[in-house]
């Protein structure tokens, strides 16, 4: 079976390709969006990678569910719960009471959301690398040979 947590961490890094260009070219909600999509597919590879599945949109609580010795900091769940705003109201208008989406996002919640994925990602591609051809993170991070990682 091929390795397909390296499908997604690819569309993960194209993702936060479009956060940026979307914030260079003004489209903030987008750049928003993007950026949450970006990090959800980072840690479902990260799941894949262990064969664990991945299931809902949140990255905030995917993250909260990296087992020690494995798990977020504090501030990478943060960032991913603060990702989670902006994955449904950056595209319908039924969001908000007026306007649509493009009127209420600005270009610093666009940045930090950048920035946020860019830390997540960073993240994941670290506990990636520490798996290695063949390992699981069980073998990562110091933790037991062999052991489960993420539960089950």
């Amino acid at each position: 079976m091929p390795a397909r947590y390296e499908d997604w961490l690819r569309q993960a890094k194209r993702d936060l390709a479009h956060a940026e260009r979307s914030l260079t070219g003004g489209d903030y909600e987008w750049a928003c969006f993007a950026a949450h999509q970006s990090a959800e597919k980072a840690v479902k590879a990260l799941f894949l990678r262990v064969n664990r599945s991945a299931w809902g949109h949140s990255v905030g609580a995917l993250l909260e569910q990296i087992p020690p010795p494995w798990q977020a900091d504090e501030s990478i769940v943060n960032a991913g719960k603060e990702l989670d705003k902006h994955y449904i109201p950056p595209r319908y208008p039924n969001s908000y009471p007026q306007g649509a989406p493009y009127d209420y996002y600005t270009q610093s919640e666009a940045e930090r959301a950048i920035a946020h994925t860019t830390k997540i990602l960073a993240f994941c591609e670290r506990l990636l690398a520490e798996c290695g051809p063949g390992a699981g993170l069980s073998q990562a991070g110091g933790g037991t040979p062999g052991a489960e990682p993420f539960g089950d």
